[in-house]
């Protein structure tokens, strides 16, 4: 079944984007609650123990005012499945921008995007090819908002490493992290790409970001631990928890190479999904 061109369906897009923007900005995923509350009850120490209690607070506040979680409402990363009969137009792209436009203006955020080389700030949070708009095939179609903070972002890193230093990913992960310090506001998670190209590495561990927190494997667990090893602890201050979690995401690679990527993502790690009726 093909659609044809629909404002109706422009219009629920705008609206969904919006709200998927908002949700994502006020309301922590309960699996994040959760490991926060895990490393607040895990905290021997009370300096960085009473950070996780302001932090704790700051959740409930954000809820209780339906305020942003954080001053920095990042960047809306925005990732769309549409079901099979949805063919995305350009139209479609300009309902999702429209969508993030409204939400600066009525949640509201702080307006980010700025010219690379003039810094001119748009004022609507969308510029020039922003925010990235990521559209794959699913059953249902939804869109999922991601917000990403500068705090974060600006510590993340992407090494391409050579195929005989598969065992050296841990300790760039590690290092990552120790370069960081307090800069991304710990408890961190980061989302960890590994394969692919220069390109598609990074969206790898973006896109990492995205599954839930309450479980690893025994090597993303192995990495978190590691981190942790490093007392870095929450907002730098210090602790047992430094990551709150490692997620990692794969993908093929070329027989010479070894692309690795590091996205990291404060204690505010922010998404939601809204599902759009067609």
């Amino acid at each position: 079944m093909c659609f044809s061109p629909n404002p109706a369906l422009y219009a629920r897009i705008e609206q969904g984007t919006a709200e998927a923007v908002r949700l994502s900005e006020i309301y922590l995923p309960d699996d994040v609650k959760s490991r926060l509350v895990d490393a607040y009850n895990g905290e021997s120490s009370s300096v960085p123990r009473q950070e996780l209690a302001n932090i704790l607070e700051n959740i409930r506040l954000a809820e209780e005012r339906k305020a942003p979680l954080c001053q920095d409402t990042g960047i809306p990363v925005i990732y769309i499945t549409i079901p099979p009969g949805i063919f995305w137009t350009n139209e479609m792209d300009q309902a999702v921008y429209a969508g993030i436009a409204r939400a600066t203006t009525t949640t509201p955020l702080r307006p980010n995007i700025v010219d690379p080389l003039t810094r001119e700030n748009t004022g609507t949070n969308t510029g020039h090819g922003m925010p990235p708009v990521h559209v794959t095939s699913g059953d249902r179609f939804t869109i999922t908002a991601l917000p990403k903070g500068a705090g974060s972002e600006n510590v993340s890193q992407i090494k391409m490493m050579n195929p005989s230093e598969k065992a050296l990913i841990p300790k760039f992960i590690v290092e990552t992290m120790l370069n960081a310090g307090g800069k991304p506001c710990p408890p961190v998670i980061l989302g960890v790409g590994i394969g692919g190209t220069f390109d598609k590495v990074a969206a790898l561990a973006k896109e990492a970001l995205l599954e839930p927190v309450d479980m690893m494997t025994p090597y993303e667990q192995e990495i978190c631990d590691a981190v942790n090893q490093l007392g870095i602890g929450p907002m730098g201050l210090g602790g047992n928890t430094t990551c709150l979690a490692v997620k990692v995401k794969s993908a093929g690679c070329h027989t010479a190479s070894l692309p690795v990527a590091v996205n990291v993502q404060c204690w505010a790690a922010r998404r939601a999904t809204v599902e759009v009726l067609i």
